[in-house]
C-alpha cells in the first residue's frame, strides 16, 4: 500500500506563501499533521532557507527544532545535491557538516536530488546522511525534454543503491509528467534500481493528481501531498483527495482524512482570502504549455514588466527551450532553471545570442556543476568560449577560517553554515539573532539566568496550549505561577508571580482603553514586541502611516520564534501602545488603526 508524505509546512515556509501564516500557527498545524498518519513531514529545503535569510526574521534551524519538539512523525528536508540549500556547489566537508547540523536539529529523512540528474553529485551528501544514520531518498528530476530521457533516468537509477539510497523519488518540478509516463517510469525505475519508487510532482488542471493515482496503481510506495488549500494554490496533490481516491481503489494509505480537513481549515484561515500573484492563471497557463516551473515563469514575468517588456514573456520562454537544447537538456530544477532563464532574458532583450553570457552558464558548460543528460551544442560551446573566460573556480569555503572572520556574528556551527552559503545576504538575519542573544544576556543581568528564562517561557506555553487553568513551579528558591484569567470566552494569562528571588516576572496586561471607531490590534500570545525586523532597521510602521491588508505591523518573539503581526484590513496607524523590545501579554493592546472605508461609488 502506498504511504503519503506531507509537504505543507515546507511550502508555507517558501515563496509564494512565506509569511502568510505565523510561526505559532505553523506549529499548531504541525501538531495536527503529526496525528494524520503520514510517513514523514517535509518541513524544510532550499526555498525555506532562502526565504528565511531574505526576510531576516527567524532562523530556519530554530524552526526545524521547534517543529521537532512538537511532533513524533519523522521530519524531512529537501536538498539540491552539492548545492544543498543554496545556489553554489560546495565541497565534501561542508556537505558533511551541514547534514550533521540538520540531523542534530531533528531531520530524519533527506530528499536529495541533483539539478542535472548527475547522481555522482549526490555521493558526498549521501555518505554524510547514511553515516548520520538517517534515511537517504534519492530524487531523479523528470522533464528535461531530452529524447532519450527514460534511458538517461534508468542509467542514473542503477547507480543509486551503491550510493546508499533507500528509495528512488521521481521528482517533477515542471508539470511535465503525464499519468501514463508516471505509471511506466515507476515500474521501470524500480526494476532498474531494485529500490522502492516514490513520486514528488506538481501540475495544474489535475495533472499532478492523475499522475499520483497512476503512480500508486503502478506500485509507488510513497506520494508527496499537501493539504487542500496549499495544493490548490501551488498546484500540488491534495492529501485529502488522493487518500480518498486511493481508498476507493482498495489502496488504503492509513491517512486520517478528517484530520487533514481540520488542518485545511487552519490553513484556510490565513490564505483562504489572499490571491497568490505568482500563480495567476496567465502564469500557470504558460508554465504548463512550456513545461517550466510556475515560479520561474513568474520571476521572468516580473523582470520583463520592470523593464516595460511584459509582452515578451512568450519569446523568453521559447528562447529558454532553445537554450536548454543547446546546453544538454538539463532539467529545469533550481538553481539551473534560474541560470537558463537569466540567459534567455539577455538574448531576447539584447537581440544578441551569447553576446553576453552569465557566469553560471559558463560554469555549467565547463562542467563545474556536473554532467547534463544530453550533449552540448558544439557551436554554442565555441561561442561561449570566444565571448570571454569563465571566472576562476571558487576556493572551497574554509569554515574554520570563516569562523574567525565572523567572530561576533556567527557564534554556532549552524549560523556559520548560513553565512558560508549565503554570504552577506545572511548578515541581517545573524544580526537579528545576535540582538536576541544580547537581550537574553540582559535578562540574566536582571536576575534571571538563561535556563530559568527558558523555563518561564515553557510554563507560559503550557498554559496557552493545554487549557490548564494554573501551573505553579517551585525550584531553587524561585516560585513561578501562571494562571488564566476567569474571562470565559477568551482567557488570557493573568499573572506570573515570583518569590524568593530577584528573577523578573511577566506582569499582567493593564486593561486596554476603549477606542470608538478604531480597530484594536492585540497580542495573540505572550512575547517580546519588536517594531523593526532587526536592530538598526527602520520600523515596520510609524504613527500616521497608511497600511494595507496583510502588511506587517510588528514582530512578536515567543519561544525564540518570530511571529509577524499583520493588518487585517486597510487603515491608518493612530496609536502604537508598546515600545520596542518590551514584553507583552496575551490580549495586550498593541496598535489602534483607523479603518479606511471603500472608495465612493463615483470613484470606481
Amino acid at each position: 500500500m502506498p504511504a503519503l508524505v506531507d509537504t505543507t509546512i515546507r511550502l508555507l515556509g517558501q515563496e509564494p506563501l512565506a509569511g502568510r501564516m505565523p510561526t505559532a500557527e505553523l506549529l499548531r498545524l504541525a501538531e495536527l499533521l503529526d496525528r494524520a498518519g503520514f510517513a514523514y513531514l517535509e518541513v524544510s529545503g532550499g526555498g525555506v532557507f532562502d526565504t528565511a535569510v531574505r526576510r531576516g526574521v527567524e532562523s530556519p534551524w530554530e524552526r526545524i527544532r521547534a517543529l521537532n519538539e512538537r511532533t513524533a512523525t519523522p521530519l524531512a528536508m529537501a536538498l539540491r545535491g552539492r548545492f544543498l540549500v543554496g545556489s553554489r556547489p560546495v565541497g565534501g566537508e561542508f556537505v558533511s557538516r551541514f547534514v550533521a547540523s540538520a540531523a542534530e536539529s531533528g531531520i530524519e529523512v533527506f530528499r536529495l536530488h541533483d539539478p542535472l540528474n548527475d547522481v555522482e553529485n549526490l555521493r558526498e551528501a549521501g555518505q554524510a546522511i547514511t553515516s548520520a544514520g538517517k534515511e537517504f531518498d534519492a530524487g531523479l528530476v523528470y522533464g528535461s525534454g531530452y529524447t532519450n530521457e527514460t534511458d538517461a533516468l534508468v542509467e542514473q537509477a542503477c547507480k543509486l543503491p551503491e550510493l546508499g539510497a533507500s528509495r528512488v523519488l521521481l521528482h517533477d518540478p515542471s508539470s511535465s509528467l503525464q499519468p501514463q509516463r508516471a505509471q511506466e517510469l515507476v515500474g521501470t525505475l524500480a526494476d532498474a534500481s531494485g529500490l522502492p519508487v516514490g513520486l514528488y510532482c506538481q501540475g495544474a488542471g489535475g495533472n499532478a493528481m492523475a499522475a499520483g493515482l497512476e503512480a500508486a496503481r503502478a506500485g509507488a510506495d510513497l506520494v508527496a501531498t499537501a493539504v487542500y488549500p496549499v495544493a490548490l494554490t501551488v498546484h500540488r496533490i491534495s492529501g485529502e483527495a488522493l487518500a480518498t481516491a486511493l481508498s476507493g481503489l482498495g489502496l488504503d494509505t492509513g491517512v486520517d482524512v478528517d484530520v487533514l480537513w481540520r488542518a485545511s481549515e487552519l490553513v484556510d484561515e490565513h490564505i483562504g482570502d489572499e490571491p497568490v500573484t505568482p500563480l495567476a492563471p496567465r502564469i500557470s497557463v504558460r508554465a504548463a504549455e512550456h513545461r517550466v516551473p510556475p515560479g520561474l515563469v513568474a520571476s521572468l514575468d516580473t523582470h520583463l514588466r520592470a523593464l516595460a517588456a511584459g509582452d515578451r514573456l512568450d519569446e523568453v520562454l521559447e528562447e529558454l527551450t532553445r537554450i536548454r537544447e543547446e546546453v544538454g537538456w538539463p532539467p529545469i530544477a533550481s538553481p539551473i532553471g534560474q541560470i537558463l532563464g537569466s540567459q534567455a532574458l539577455m538574448h531576447v532583450l539584447s537581440a544578441n545570442r551569447y553576446g553576453t553570457v552569465v557566469d553560471e552558464l559558463r560554469s555549467l558548460i565547463e562542467g563545474r556543476y556536473g554532467t547534463p543528460p544530453g550533449p552540448f551544442d558544439a557551436a554554442v560551446k565555441r561561442a561561449v568560449a570566444l565571448s570571454g573566460g569563465a571566472p576562476e573556480e571558487e576556493t572551497p569555503v574554509d569554515l574554520d577560517s570563516l569562523r574567525e572572520e565572523a567572530e561576533g556574528l556567527a557564534s554556532s556551527e549552524e549560523e556559520l553554515l548560513l553565512l558560508a552559503l549565503f554570504g552577506e545576504e545572511a548578515e541581517p538575519l545573524l544580526k537579528t539573532i545576535r540582538g536576541r542573544a544580547s537581550r537574553d544576556e540582559s535578562l540574566a543581568a536582571g536576575g534571571v539566568d538563561q535556563a530559568r528564562a527558558e523555563r518561564i517561557r515553557e510554563i507560559v506555553r503550557i498554559v496557552q496550549e493545554s487549557g490548564v487553568g494554573e501551573v505553579t513551579i517551585e525550584e531553587a528558591g524561585m516560585r513561578v505561577s501562571v494562571r488564566r484569567t476567569p474571562e470565559p470566552l477568551e482567557p488570557g494569562l493573568a499573572s506570573v508571580a515570583e518569590t524568593g528571588s530577584e528573577a523578573a516576572g511577566l506582569a499582567a496586561a493593564p486593561p486596554s482603553p476603549e477606542a470608538d471607531g478604531l480597530v484594536r490590534v492585540e497580542a495573540p500570545m505572550v512575547g517580546v514586541f519588536y517594531r523593526a525586523p532587526q536592530p538598526g532597521a527602520p520600523p515596520f510602521v510609524e504613527e500616521g502611516d497608511t497600511v494595507a491588508p496583510g502588511q506587517t505591523l510588528c514582530v512578536l518573539e515567543a519561544m525564540k520564534l518570530m511571529n509577524e503581526i499583520k493588518a487585517d484590513g486597510p487603515g491608518i496607524v493612530r496609536v502604537i501602545h508598546v515600545g520596542n523590545a518590551e514584553a507583552v501579554e496575551f490580549g495586550q493592546l498593541l496598535f489602534e488603526l483607523e479603518p479606511i472605508g471603500p472608495p465612493p461609488l463615483d470613484a470606481i
